[in-house]
C-alpha cells in the first residue's frame, strides 16, 4: 500500500463553513478544500461528517493535482493509496463543552478513517481559541465573532484563557446573524398582530424567503425549509432597513451591539484585563458587514477599557488553526 506523507492538516469549521488546508515543510499550502457548515450542533452528526470529508477529500485532491509525485504513487498502487499526517488541527464549531468534545472527537475519528488518513498527531479545539491564537500572535487580546452565531474567546498576558457566549442558537448566539434575523421574524409577527411597531421588514424578509404572506412567514418558520443558516441570511435585510431609518431594525441591531459587548466584558473581567493593554479583533459577517453594530461594540469596550487597541488587519481564521499545528511542529523539531 502507497503511503503519503504531509506535514500538517489544518481544518477551520463553523456554523458557515468548512475550510481544509494541508501544508508542507516550508508552511506552503499545498491542498485546500471548502465544504458547507459542519456544527454538529446546527445540523447533526452526519450531515456534520459529510461536510468535513467533503472539504477534506477536496484538499487532498487538490494536493495530488498540484504534486506529480503523488499521483505517481497513486498510478503505481493502482489508485489504492493511503496518507499520513505528522499533526492534524481541527478548529471546529460547536466544541462547547466535555460533551461536544467527546461526539465531535469520535465524527473527527470517523472522518479520518473513512479518508485513510493516518494521524501522528490529533489536536482538536473550538474553532474560536484556534481562531483566537492565530489573530493575536500569543498576544494578550480578545477575539468577538459575530458571524452565523456568535462568542467572544481572550487570552492575557498570562496564557490564561476565557470565553463568555456561544452558547448556541437554541439559548445563546446573542448578537448574531441567526439572532438578528430571528428578531426580524419575530418583530414582522408582532408587527401583522398589532403588538409590535410598525417596519419595512416584512416588504424585505418575505420576497427574500418566497413568501406572500406574514402567515405564510410562520408556516416556512415551523417547516423543514427553517434552517440557521437561511434565518442568518436574514441579517443584511435588517441592516438594510436600518439604513432606511426603520426604528424596528436600528433597535435590534442596537441590542445585537450591546449584547457582543456584555460578552467581551465578561472575557475582560475572567482575565482581569481592564486596565492593561490589549488588542481586539473583530472578525465574523455580522462585525464586518454592518458598522452600526461594530461602532457600538468598539465604542462600548473603549470606554470600559481605555487600552485597547482595536485591530483592523487579520488574518482568516484558517491561519490560527494553522498556526497551531505549525507551533507543534516546531517544537517537535526542536526536541529531535
Amino acid at each position: 500500500m502507497a503511503v503519503v506523507r504531509i506535514p500538517l492538516l489544518a481544518v477551520d469549521g463553523g456554523g458557515t463553513k468548512c475550510l481544509a488546508v494541508l501544508v508542507d515543510r516550508s508552511k506552503q499550502e499545498v491542498g485546500v478544500g471548502r465544504s458547507g457548515s459542519c456544527n454538529y450542533q446546527g445540523i447533526g452528526e452526519e450531515a456534520a461528517s459529510r461536510e468535513l470529508i467533503a472539504a477534506i477529500a477536496q484538499a487532498l485532491a487538490d494536493a495530488k493535482a498540484r504534486n506529480e509525485i503523488a499521483r505517481q504513487v497513486e498510478a503505481s498502487a493502482g489508485g489504492q493509496m493511503d496518507w499520513e499526517v505528522e499533526c492534524a488541527v481541527f478548529g471546529l464549531a460547536g466544541l462547547d463543552t466535555e460533551h461536544d468534545r467527546q461526539i465531535i472527537c469520535g465524527m473527527v475519528s470517523k472522518v479520518l478513517q473513512e479518508l485513510r488518513i493516518k494521524v501522528c498527531h490529533l489536536i482538536v479545539e473550538n474553532d474560536g481559541f484556534a481562531a483566537l491564537l492565530g489573530a493575536t500572535g500569543g498576544k494578550p487580546g480578545i477575539l468577538v465573532i459575530a458571524g452565523t452565531g456568535s462568542i467572544a474567546f481572550g487570552v492575557n498576558d498570562a496564557q490564561e484563557t476565557a470565553r463568555a457566549g456561544g452558547w448556541g442558537h437554541r439559548v445563546g448566539d446573542e448578537g448574531s446573524g441567526y439572532w438578528i434575523g430571528k428578531q426580524a421574524i419575530m418583530a414582522v409577527l408582532k408587527d401583522a398582530d398589532g403588538r409590535g411597531e410598525t417596519t419595512m421588514l416584512k416588504d424585505l424578509l418575505l420576497p427574500y424567503l418566497g413568501l406572500a404572506r406574514v402567515d405564510e412567514l410562520f408556516n416556512w418558520t415551523y417547516s423543514s425549509l427553517y434552517s440557521v443558516e437561511k434565518v442568518g441570511e436574514l441579517s443584511p435585510l435588517v441592516s438594510k432597513a436600518a439604513d432606511a431609518k426603520d426604528q424596528v431594525a436600528v433597535a435590534i441591531l442596537e441590542i445585537a451591539g450591546e449584547e457582543l459587548f456584555l460578552a467581551v466584558r465578561a472575557v475582560i473581567d475572567h482575565l482581569n484585563m481592564k486596565n492593561k493593554p490589549f488588542q481586539m479583533i473583530l472578525q465574523g459577517g455580522v462585525l464586518q458587514n454592518d458598522e452600526r453594530v461594530r461602532k457600538i461594540v468598539v465604542e462600548r469596550v473603549r470606554r470600559y477599557a481605555s487600552q485597547v487597541v482595536i485591530e483592523n488587519a487579520q488574518n482568516a481564521p484558517i491561519y490560527g488553526v494553522i498556526a497551531k499545528g505549525l507551533a507543534y511542529l516546531g517544537s517537535r523539531a526542536d526536541d529531535k
